[in-house]
Protein backbone atom coordinates (compact mmCIF):
# COMPACT_ATOMS: atom_id res chain seq x y z
CA UNK A 1 0.00 0.00 0.00
CA UNK A 2 3.13 2.46 0.53
CA UNK A 3 4.29 1.63 -2.62
CA UNK A 4 0.78 2.30 -4.47
CA UNK A 5 0.95 5.71 -2.25
CA UNK A 6 4.17 6.73 -3.64
CA UNK A 7 3.23 6.03 -7.45
CA UNK A 8 0.04 8.14 -6.61
CA UNK A 9 2.18 11.25 -4.88
CA UNK A 10 4.65 10.97 -7.96
CA UNK A 11 1.55 11.34 -10.33
CA UNK A 12 0.23 14.04 -8.15
CA UNK A 13 3.36 15.97 -8.38
CA UNK A 14 4.51 15.81 -11.84
CA UNK A 15 1.47 17.12 -12.35
CA UNK A 16 1.70 20.18 -10.43
CA UNK A 17 4.61 21.38 -12.42
CA UNK A 18 4.13 22.69 -16.29
CA UNK A 19 7.04 22.74 -18.89
CA UNK A 20 7.10 26.45 -18.34
CA UNK A 21 7.98 25.96 -14.86
CA UNK A 22 11.37 23.46 -15.13
CA UNK A 23 13.48 22.94 -18.14
CA UNK A 24 14.75 19.39 -18.59
CA UNK A 25 18.40 18.85 -20.19
CA UNK A 26 17.53 15.86 -21.85
CA UNK A 27 13.76 14.57 -22.70
CA UNK A 28 15.16 10.91 -23.06
CA UNK A 29 15.46 11.18 -19.80
CA UNK A 30 12.25 11.76 -18.50
CA UNK A 31 11.96 8.20 -17.91
CA UNK A 32 13.78 9.22 -14.22
CA UNK A 33 11.86 10.26 -11.74
CA UNK A 34 12.11 10.50 -8.26
CA UNK A 35 10.13 9.98 -5.16
CA UNK A 36 10.65 11.61 -0.99
CA UNK A 37 8.89 10.63 1.92
CA UNK A 38 9.69 12.94 4.78
CA UNK A 39 8.47 12.32 8.51
CA UNK A 40 9.29 15.09 11.07
CA UNK A 41 10.26 12.76 12.92
CA UNK A 42 13.07 10.75 11.29
CA UNK A 43 16.90 11.85 11.05
CA UNK A 44 16.42 10.89 6.99
CA UNK A 45 14.53 11.16 4.31
CA UNK A 46 13.48 8.26 2.03
CA UNK A 47 14.60 8.40 -1.25
CA UNK A 48 13.31 6.20 -4.30
CA UNK A 49 14.62 6.58 -7.60
CA UNK A 50 12.56 4.95 -10.75
CA UNK A 51 15.21 4.84 -13.76
CA UNK A 52 14.81 3.12 -16.97
CA UNK A 53 17.58 1.02 -18.93
CA UNK A 54 18.12 1.10 -22.96
CA UNK A 55 19.36 -2.53 -23.85
CA UNK A 56 21.53 -3.84 -27.13
CA UNK A 57 18.55 -5.09 -28.46
CA UNK A 58 16.83 -2.09 -28.39
CA UNK A 59 14.22 -2.71 -25.41
CA UNK A 60 14.33 -1.23 -22.23
CA UNK A 61 13.90 -2.57 -18.84
CA UNK A 62 12.68 -0.74 -15.39
CA UNK A 63 14.57 -1.22 -11.82
CA UNK A 64 14.18 0.58 -8.58
CA UNK A 65 15.92 1.68 -5.90
CA UNK A 66 14.87 3.41 -2.01
CA UNK A 67 17.12 4.10 0.77
CA UNK A 68 17.53 6.76 3.34
CA UNK A 69 19.88 9.45 3.31
CA UNK A 70 20.47 12.59 5.32
CA UNK A 71 19.18 15.86 4.29
CA UNK A 72 22.05 17.78 4.00
CA UNK A 73 23.81 15.32 1.49
CA UNK A 74 20.62 17.09 -0.87
CA UNK A 75 22.26 20.27 -1.76
CA UNK A 76 19.84 23.17 -2.35
CA UNK A 77 17.04 21.11 -0.89
CA UNK A 78 16.07 22.75 2.35
CA UNK A 79 13.26 21.59 5.09
CA UNK A 80 11.09 24.32 4.49
CA UNK A 81 10.87 23.59 0.58
CA UNK A 82 9.71 20.11 1.62
CA UNK A 83 7.60 20.74 4.68
CA UNK A 84 5.72 23.76 2.34
CA UNK A 85 2.25 23.93 2.56
CA UNK A 86 1.69 25.87 -0.48
CA UNK A 87 3.81 23.31 -2.79
CA UNK A 88 6.69 24.32 -4.76
CA UNK A 89 9.27 23.53 -7.41
CA UNK A 90 12.82 22.40 -6.32
CA UNK A 91 15.83 21.55 -7.92
CA UNK A 92 18.75 19.82 -6.04
CA UNK A 93 21.87 17.58 -6.09
CA UNK A 94 22.92 14.31 -4.66
CA UNK A 95 27.09 14.44 -5.09
CA UNK A 96 28.77 10.86 -5.45
CA UNK A 97 31.91 9.69 -6.48
CA UNK A 98 30.37 8.20 -9.48
CA UNK A 99 28.88 10.90 -10.67
CA UNK A 100 25.88 13.40 -9.78
CA UNK A 101 22.23 13.09 -9.48
CA UNK A 102 20.53 16.52 -10.80
CA UNK A 103 16.49 16.37 -9.03
CA UNK A 104 13.83 18.45 -10.47
CA UNK A 105 10.36 18.53 -9.38
CA UNK A 106 7.42 19.08 -6.50
CA UNK A 107 7.58 19.29 -3.42
CA UNK A 108 4.15 19.96 -1.15
CA UNK A 109 3.54 18.98 2.85
CA UNK A 110 7.08 16.80 2.99
CA UNK A 111 5.72 14.74 0.04
CA UNK A 112 8.00 15.88 -3.39
CA UNK A 113 8.25 13.73 -6.59
CA UNK A 114 9.87 14.83 -10.40
CA UNK A 115 12.37 13.58 -12.41
CA UNK A 116 16.50 13.20 -12.53
CA UNK A 117 19.28 12.91 -14.95
CA UNK A 118 22.51 11.47 -14.28
CA UNK A 119 26.04 13.02 -14.94
CA UNK A 120 28.89 10.26 -14.97
CA UNK A 121 31.92 11.44 -13.45
CA UNK A 122 34.73 10.53 -16.10
CA UNK A 123 37.78 11.49 -13.54
CA UNK A 124 36.29 8.85 -11.46
CA UNK A 125 35.81 6.29 -13.94
CA UNK A 126 39.68 6.64 -14.51
CA UNK A 127 40.16 6.23 -11.03
CA UNK A 128 38.86 2.72 -11.72
CA UNK A 129 40.81 2.05 -14.24
CA UNK A 130 44.10 2.80 -13.04
CA UNK A 131 43.19 0.63 -9.63
CA UNK A 132 42.86 -2.36 -11.74
CA UNK A 133 38.82 -2.70 -11.98
CA UNK A 134 38.80 -1.92 -15.61
CA UNK A 135 36.39 0.69 -17.56
CA UNK A 136 33.01 1.59 -16.43
CA UNK A 137 30.37 2.79 -18.24
CA UNK A 138 27.39 5.09 -18.04
CA UNK A 139 25.25 2.66 -16.72
CA UNK A 140 27.80 0.81 -14.14
CA UNK A 141 28.45 4.18 -12.86
CA UNK A 142 25.04 5.43 -11.88
CA UNK A 143 24.80 2.14 -10.26
CA UNK A 144 27.61 2.45 -8.19
CA UNK A 145 26.50 6.13 -7.38
CA UNK A 146 23.38 5.29 -6.40
CA UNK A 147 24.70 3.01 -4.08
CA UNK A 148 27.42 5.17 -3.14
CA UNK A 149 30.14 2.93 -3.94
CA UNK A 150 32.96 5.31 -3.67
CA UNK A 151 36.86 5.96 -2.97
CA UNK A 152 35.94 5.28 0.72
CA UNK A 153 33.97 1.75 -0.06
CA UNK A 154 36.93 0.53 -2.34
CA UNK A 155 39.39 1.44 0.28
CA UNK A 156 37.85 -0.57 2.72
CA UNK A 157 37.48 -3.64 0.55
CA UNK A 158 41.43 -3.22 -0.78
CA UNK A 159 42.16 -3.03 3.29
CA UNK A 160 40.18 -6.27 4.46
CA UNK A 161 41.00 -7.79 1.33
CA UNK A 162 38.45 -8.42 -0.54
CA UNK A 163 38.71 -10.35 -4.11
CA UNK A 164 36.94 -7.69 -5.40
CA UNK A 165 38.48 -7.26 -8.76
CA UNK A 166 35.92 -5.48 -11.61
CA UNK A 167 33.67 -3.12 -11.63
CA UNK A 168 31.16 -5.70 -12.45
CA UNK A 169 31.96 -7.16 -8.71
CA UNK A 170 31.54 -3.39 -7.19
CA UNK A 171 27.89 -2.97 -9.15
CA UNK A 172 27.15 -6.11 -7.80
CA UNK A 173 27.69 -5.72 -4.26
CA UNK A 174 25.94 -2.37 -4.36
CA UNK A 175 23.38 -3.53 -5.99
CA UNK A 176 22.84 -6.14 -3.56
CA UNK A 177 22.72 -3.82 -0.46
CA UNK A 178 26.42 -4.13 0.26
CA UNK A 179 26.97 -0.71 1.67
CA UNK A 180 30.26 0.69 3.64
CA UNK A 181 28.34 0.56 7.06
CA UNK A 182 27.86 -3.44 6.45
CA UNK A 183 31.58 -3.94 5.38
CA UNK A 184 33.14 -1.73 8.47
CA UNK A 185 30.19 -3.24 10.66
CA UNK A 186 31.40 -6.95 10.02
CA UNK A 187 34.91 -5.93 10.43
CA UNK A 188 34.14 -4.53 13.71
CA UNK A 189 32.55 -7.68 14.72
CA UNK A 190 35.15 -9.85 14.23
CA UNK A 191 34.33 -10.82 10.42
CA UNK A 192 36.72 -10.86 7.59
CA UNK A 193 34.67 -12.46 4.85
CA UNK A 194 37.28 -11.14 1.93
CA UNK A 195 34.84 -12.60 -1.30
CA UNK A 196 32.30 -10.70 -3.37
CA UNK A 197 30.18 -13.85 -3.71
CA UNK A 198 29.83 -14.85 -0.18
CA UNK A 199 29.25 -10.97 1.20
CA UNK A 200 26.68 -10.56 -1.56
CA UNK A 201 24.77 -13.88 -0.38
CA UNK A 202 24.98 -12.94 3.32
CA UNK A 203 22.94 -9.82 2.84
CA UNK A 204 20.72 -11.56 0.23
CA UNK A 205 19.75 -14.23 3.25
CA UNK A 206 19.27 -11.23 5.26
CA UNK A 207 22.17 -11.64 7.94
CA UNK A 208 22.37 -8.22 9.44
CA UNK A 209 24.56 -6.24 11.95
CA UNK A 210 21.65 -6.76 14.46
CA UNK A 211 21.06 -10.28 13.86
CA UNK A 212 25.16 -10.94 14.34
CA UNK A 213 25.00 -8.72 17.25
CA UNK A 214 22.16 -10.83 18.89
CA UNK A 215 23.70 -13.89 18.49
CA UNK A 216 27.12 -13.04 20.07
CA UNK A 217 25.00 -11.76 23.14
CA UNK A 218 23.60 -15.15 23.88
CA UNK A 219 27.11 -15.98 23.69
CA UNK A 220 27.40 -17.67 19.65
CA UNK A 221 30.63 -16.74 18.56
CA UNK A 222 33.05 -16.29 15.84
CA UNK A 223 30.82 -18.48 13.93
CA UNK A 224 31.59 -18.66 10.16
CA UNK A 225 29.40 -16.47 7.27
CA UNK A 226 28.18 -20.07 6.21
CA UNK A 227 26.79 -21.16 9.62
CA UNK A 228 25.03 -17.58 9.96
CA UNK A 229 23.76 -17.97 6.38
CA UNK A 230 22.25 -21.37 7.85
CA UNK A 231 21.01 -20.07 10.70
CA UNK A 232 19.16 -16.90 9.00
CA UNK A 233 17.68 -19.31 6.52
CA UNK A 234 16.10 -21.60 8.93
CA UNK A 235 14.56 -19.37 11.04
CA UNK A 236 16.49 -19.33 14.39
CA UNK A 237 16.99 -15.93 15.90
CA UNK A 238 18.07 -14.49 19.44
CA UNK A 239 14.29 -13.92 20.02
CA UNK A 240 13.48 -18.03 18.97
CA UNK A 241 16.16 -19.07 21.37
CA UNK A 242 15.54 -16.65 24.23
CA UNK A 243 11.50 -17.84 24.36
CA UNK A 244 12.63 -21.17 24.84
CA UNK A 245 15.80 -20.45 27.65
CA UNK A 246 12.84 -18.15 29.00
CA UNK A 247 11.19 -21.03 29.97
CA UNK A 248 13.68 -23.03 32.06
CA UNK A 249 15.88 -24.69 29.16
CA UNK A 250 19.55 -24.25 29.18
CA UNK A 251 21.43 -22.93 25.74
CA UNK A 252 22.07 -25.67 23.02
CA UNK A 253 24.40 -25.62 19.92
CA UNK A 254 22.63 -23.52 16.70
CA UNK A 255 22.48 -27.31 15.02
CA UNK A 256 19.90 -28.29 17.63
CA UNK A 257 18.14 -24.93 17.59
CA UNK A 258 17.94 -25.25 13.83
CA UNK A 259 16.82 -29.21 14.25
CA UNK A 260 14.08 -27.59 17.23
CA UNK A 261 13.02 -24.99 14.34
CA UNK A 262 13.29 -27.10 10.95
CA UNK A 263 10.86 -30.02 12.53
CA UNK A 264 8.12 -27.23 13.91
CA UNK A 265 8.41 -27.02 17.23
CA UNK A 266 8.06 -23.42 19.09
CA UNK A 267 7.16 -22.06 22.46
CA UNK A 268 3.55 -22.93 22.44
CA UNK A 269 4.05 -27.09 22.03
CA UNK A 270 5.92 -26.73 24.83
CA UNK A 271 3.08 -24.77 26.55
CA UNK A 272 0.95 -27.47 25.99
CA UNK A 273 2.77 -30.10 26.90
CA UNK A 274 3.04 -28.14 30.59
CA UNK A 275 -0.30 -28.50 30.75
CA UNK A 276 -0.86 -31.98 30.48
CA UNK A 277 1.71 -32.27 33.13
CA UNK A 278 5.41 -32.61 30.62
CA UNK A 279 7.05 -29.70 31.69
CA UNK A 280 10.58 -29.27 30.37
CA UNK A 281 10.76 -31.45 28.11
CA UNK A 282 14.36 -32.68 26.29
CA UNK A 283 14.48 -30.78 23.11
CA UNK A 284 15.21 -33.46 21.00
CA UNK A 285 12.26 -35.69 22.76
CA UNK A 286 10.05 -32.27 21.41
CA UNK A 287 11.37 -33.64 17.85
CA UNK A 288 10.40 -36.93 18.60
CA UNK A 289 7.01 -36.06 20.03
CA UNK A 290 6.41 -33.84 16.74
CA UNK A 291 7.92 -36.21 14.38
CA UNK A 292 5.52 -38.78 15.72
CA UNK A 293 2.59 -37.02 16.11
CA UNK A 294 2.08 -37.25 19.45
CA UNK A 295 -0.24 -33.77 20.28
CA UNK A 296 -0.79 -32.32 23.84
CA UNK A 297 -4.13 -33.13 22.98
CA UNK A 298 -3.40 -36.62 21.53
CA UNK A 299 -1.97 -37.56 25.48
CA UNK A 300 -5.37 -35.13 27.18
CA UNK A 301 -7.25 -37.89 25.18
CA UNK A 302 -5.64 -40.98 25.78
CA UNK A 303 -5.60 -39.66 29.80
CA UNK A 304 -9.54 -39.42 29.19
CA UNK A 305 -9.25 -42.95 28.26
CA UNK A 306 -7.53 -44.14 31.57
CA UNK A 307 -4.26 -44.46 29.83
CA UNK A 308 -2.38 -41.72 31.07
CA UNK A 309 0.58 -41.60 33.73
CA UNK A 310 2.54 -42.73 30.86
CA UNK A 311 5.92 -41.37 29.75
CA UNK A 312 6.36 -39.79 26.69
CA UNK A 313 7.72 -42.71 24.88
CA UNK A 314 5.03 -44.90 26.06
CA UNK A 315 2.53 -42.29 23.99
CA UNK A 316 5.15 -42.20 20.67
CA UNK A 317 4.38 -46.14 20.60
CA UNK A 318 1.22 -45.56 21.07
CA UNK A 319 0.55 -42.98 18.23
CA UNK A 320 2.56 -45.29 15.61
CA UNK A 321 0.31 -47.94 16.86
CA UNK A 322 -2.21 -46.17 14.71
CA UNK A 323 -4.10 -45.12 18.44
CA UNK A 324 -6.43 -42.15 17.97
CA UNK A 325 -7.96 -39.55 19.59
CA UNK A 326 -11.39 -40.03 18.97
Amino acid sequence: MRYVALIVVLALGVACYSASDVTFSNPQTTANQWLIEFKTDEAKVQLTMHYRRERENGRSNHSSTGFGIALDQLIGLTRDQIMSSAGNVVRFQLKRDAGTFDFEGWFKDGNGSGHFTFGPSSSFAGDLSRLGFGTANEEQLQSLAMSDVGFAYINELKAQGYDTATVDQLVRMGNHGVRLDYLQGLKSLGYTVKTTDLIVRMKDHGVSLDFIRELTALGYNNLTPEELVRTKDHGVSARFINEFTATGYERASLDQWIRVKDHGVGLAFVKELKEVGYNNVPLDQLIRLKDHGVSANFIRKMKEKGRGDLTLDEYIRMKDRGEREE
